[in-house]
């Protein structure tokens, strides 16, 4: 890939590449995006984190809860009670995130009903020329 051009996409080259991939599919990641959205009014425990985030299991937040934590996305704190009282926080890396998923949020709901449209007109488009049957090599 070539090195980063102005007013263009190309940001990466061969030795940044891997690395920022990394990092885009982590907080692309369906459940990473709920969780540090959730987040963001301020630590949770396990539970809590689960009733808000709907649909995840409790397995796939186990593992999405370490990754964050492993990136430095989040800290896991533990208090010495009985039980024990264990909960999750936004670092200020996770916090610095916000603004981008906002604008991220706010370019679908601008933009979505042009989508579906353009979804339809494909759909029908791509029905059409389905429904022509090939002709036949003569």
């Amino acid at each position: 890939m070539s090195p980063a051009r102005k007013n263009d996409f190309v940001m990466c080259d061969e030795s940044n590449c891997a690395p920022i991939r990394e990092i885009l599919d982590r907080v692309g990641d369906k459940w990473s995006l709920y969780i540090i959205a959730v987040l963001h009014a301020g630590p949770l425990r396990f539970n809590e984190i689960k009733r808000e985030v709907d649909g995840i299991s409790q397995r796939m937040l186990t593992l999405t809860l370490r990754s964050l934590e492993r990136d430095g996305l989040l800290t896991r704190t533990v208090a010495a009670s009985t039980p024990l009282r264990v909960t999750y926080e936004l670092t200020p890396v996770g916090h610095s995130l916000r603004a981008p998923i906002v604008g991220l949020i706010t370019w679908a709901i601008d933009n979505r009903g042009r989508m579906e449209k353009a979804r339809a007109n494909f759909d029908r488009a791509f029905a059409r020329k389905a429904a022509i049957p090939a002709r036949k090599a003569a």
